[in-house]
């Protein structure tokens, strides 16, 4: 009987034996379940999100799929805390198995199985934790997860074959999801602590590692003091593992855990509007004509220009990867360096909050504060303004969903005019409220936009850019895709002209009224500021910096209209609408802030005028250079114009509408031009000096929606200020190399007021202004 027993036990043994070979031979031959061949082991399905870089080595951004926010990050980059935490926490035998540990199979096997402690431990190696991360599907049922198992046993064999220790490591890292849109522990690190991987504290990293048993569960974010408790037992883990000492464990478990949280969204962070603005031009697509509607004819020209001419617009499209497919900026884990300092992004951003949020806003607040048309200009009716906010309405989300849900014109009026809790923006921070769905489209219309961008005039590096007041309220970006009237930023051009033609700054004009006949037989005089030294002869110069427009139609009765459109476009402006009209000297086109600043290079380079770079290089996964993009650049008009220029924007600054400049202090060697157009409808002010060109646009969302004075409504009161304290923040920052000392370079012998001069000479130029006394 006993040999009866024992011999069954035997043959039982057996079959078990034979059978586990079986299965285990069928999973590895992919007869059960997934068993991914050898080159997908050895190159694993990983999605990376692209990283931007700015030009002083910090991180932008990232872009990436909604729930693949991962940037990859080498051994080499990890700290040895998070490596240390990781072993000793989740796999203390890591070093010495091939992929499963037999002895903690077992414990788990005879405890949890057995008798059922639930502290017993687990039997998953490191390994098996990367094989299930990698391959398998998220089970539904107990029984479903058994049988993953086998299989990731397997797996995990087979990838302690192809791998060594510290690329298991590596690869589980940069796998694992620690929520928060915090795919890998770069994103985690930056995320939880705002830190790289390398900086980790040890109650950091062990932090991080207790999230591994459940992300959920332990959120740091949600449940602090559960998290805290977590973390102290990887501390203890570390300590047995002798990582780290009894009095380290103990210091470090005292601690609170504290957290420099950032969420990863693509709506926060520095240089939102240029993040957003360099992924629709690098994922544009071959335009198609029969993709445009009607009225975008000017996008598609602009579009088809692009791809011919810019490399960087539709990248996405043009180059490929090793396996014939394109390159996508969301999983192929891009490195994009671009010329955005992060510095001077910074101080961009905080001169627009400090006088746009601190300053302008709360005036015109002030203004329309109990107007019935506000924000709308005095000179609308209640009616008008009641039709322009119903075509917003219509324009709606909200509206457009109601409608096409089937909802009726009087049940979405209800909608809109019923109040509802809602967080709204404000410069000091969201704000809980409730208000009605149609108060709170009046209620943005209020907020003044901005357009700013700054960039070196030799290189096109552009180094910062912003395309209005908050991306997650304001998501128009004004700095390079929306359009405004420049009125008298426009003047420069028409002078340039001038000087091309032969003028000189020192030519004579008598400064009255003038009338102009234009094509079709109709008298046009344009409107004055200012009556100052009304009758007298005055210099082109002079007409230039108190931006007179009866100098500027003097000379446009003297210049073919056509010839202007011509060098407009010369000088990088693409807005096929500009008419050639006697008017046109007054800047009643739309033009780009991006735009203007190109165009604006050419008076500090000699009359050469460079495009806007945002990016220089892009690095694939493995650190291969894929792309290089050089500065785009073409002389517009001669040297010598351009000195001549140079010697009249001097004097809008030193003598003219620009010199509130001075008020704030720059003292540096500059040139520029202030703007402001019908009814303060636009501010506008272009400032360079030797090593740096910037502009900035402010004005509301409709162009009925300004100041009713002039006192903030013109261009020196509204945009000019933010220049001013970029500036000021430029040149306080010692680091950047920016000094206030740097002159523009002339030839020695120029004569702004004589005939073009040998160019092939420059020096610094002290006194240009002496030459007009």
């Amino acid at each position: 009987m006993i040999r009866k027993i024992v011999k069954g036990l035997w043959i039982f043994f057996a079959t078990m034996v034979l059978l586990c070979v079986i299965v285990f031979v069928s999973i590895a031959k992919g007869w059960i379940g997934y068993m991914p061949n050898v080159e997908e082991l050895e190159n694993p399905n990983y999605k990376f999100a692209t990283e931007l870089l700015s030009e002083d080595g910090k991180v932008l951004g990232t872009w990436s799929l909604s729930k693949e926010n991962r940037v990859y990050t080498s051994y080499g980059e990890l700290s040895p805390n998070i490596v240390n935490a990781l072993i000793a926490t989740e796999d203390a035998r890591f070093t010495s198995h091939s992929g499963i540990d037999a002895k903690a199979l077992a414990r788990a096997v005879v405890k949890r199985g057995l008798f059922f402690q639930k502290s017993a431990g687990g039997g998953s190696t490191l390994t098996q934790q990367l094989s299930k991360l990698l391959y398998s599907p998220d089970a539904n049922s107990f029984t479903q997860r058994f049988l993953q198992k086998p299989i990731e046993w397997v797996i995990a064999v087979r990838l302690e074959r192809y791998y060594t220790k510290e690329e298991i490591l590596t690869m589980y890292l940069n796998k694992f999801d620690f929520l928060n849109n915090a795919v890998g522990v770069k994103t985690a690190a930056f995320t939880y602590f705002g830190c790289e991987p390398g900086d980790l504290k040890i109650e950091e990293a062990a932090t991080l590692v207790g999230m591994c048993k459940n992300p959920s569960f332990y959120n740091p974010v949600r449940f602090n003091e559960r998290a805290r408790g977590r973390r102290n037992v990887v501390l203890d883990q570390m300590r047995k593992s002798d990582y780290i000492t009894d009095e380290e464990c103990d210091s470090l478990q005292q601690l609170p855990l504290t957290l420099k949280f950032h969420r990863v969204d693509h709506k926060e962070g520095l240089a939102t509007y240029f993040r957003e603005y360099l992924r629709s031009v690098m994922t544009a697509k071959y335009p198609d004509k029969s993709d445009y509607h009607s009225w975008q004819s000017q996008k598609y020209y602009e579009d088809s220009l692009a791809w011919e001419t810019n490399p960087l617009y539709g990248w996405c499209q043009k180059n490929k990867k090793k396996d014939g497919s394109n390159y996508s900026i969301y999983t192929d884990g891009l490195k994009i360096y671009t010329t955005i300092d992060s510095r001077m992004q910074q101080y961009a951003e905080e001169a627009v909050a400090e006088h746009l949020g601190g300053y302008l806003q709360p005036r015109f607040f002030a203004e329309k504060k109990n107007k019935k048309t506000a924000p709308y200009s005095r000179m609308l009716s209640e009616a008008q303004v009641n039709q322009i906010l119903d075509k917003a309405l219509k324009q709606t989300d909200r509206y457009r969903i109601m409608k096409d849900n089937g909802a009726s014109e009087s049940e979405i009026k209800k909608a809109f005019n019923t109040p509802e809790e809602m967080s709204v923006f404000t410069w000091k921070g969201d704000k809980d409220t409730i208000m009605t769905p149609l108060d709170s489209i009046r209620y943005y219309k209020h907020f003044l936009r901005t357009g700013f961008m700054s960039m070196d005039p030799f290189n096109g590096h552009v180094k910062a850019y912003v395309g209005g007041p908050n991306y997650s309220y304001f998501q128009y970006d004004m700095a390079m895709v929306g359009r405004r009237q420049v009125g008298s930023t426009i003047k420069p051009y028409l002078y340039t002209l001038a000087m091309e033609n032969g003028y000189s700054p020192c030519d004579e004009v008598r400064n009255v009224e003038q009338t102009i006949i234009t094509e079709t037989g109709e008298a046009w005089s344009p409107r004055n500021s200012s009556n100052k030294r009304y009758g007298e002869m005055v210099t082109l110069k002079w007409g230039l910096a108190q931006s007179n427009n009866w100098i500027s139609a003097y000379l446009m009765s003297k210049i073919n209209p056509y010839a202007l459109v011509r060098l407009i476009h010369s000088f990088g402006v693409l807005n096929k609408d500009i008419q050639p009209t006697p008017s046109l000297c007054l800047g009643p086109c739309d033009i780009s802030v991006g735009e203007m600043v190109s165009a604006y290079t050419a008076f500090a380079n000699k009359g050469i005028r460079v495009s806007p770079l945002l990016v220089t290089k892009i690095e694939d996964s493995d650190g291969n250079i894929i792309s290089t993009f050089a500065p785009q650049m073409e002389e517009v008009v001669s040297a010598t114009s351009a000195y001549k220029m140079l010697v009249m924007l001097r004097g809008v600054i030193n003598e003219g509408t620009g010199g509130r400049v001075r008020r704030y202090g720059i003292t540096a060697d500059m040139g520029g031009k202030t703007g402001t157009t019908n009814r303060n409808s636009d501010g506008w002010f272009m400032g360079f000096t030797p090593s740096l060109v910037s502009g900035c646009w402010v004005g509301g969302e409709d162009r009925d929606i300004h100041f009713d004075t002039m006192l903030n409504g013109q261009g020196a009161a509204m945009a000019l200020p933010i220049w001013a304290l970029y500036m000021n923040k430029v040149y306080a920052d010692k680091s950047l190399g920016y000094d206030q000392s740097e002159r523009f370079k002339m030839p020695e012998d120029f004569d702004p007021c004589g005939s073009d001069a040998d160019n092939s000479q420059t020096t610094s130029e002290p006194g240009l202004d002496d030459l007009f006394k």
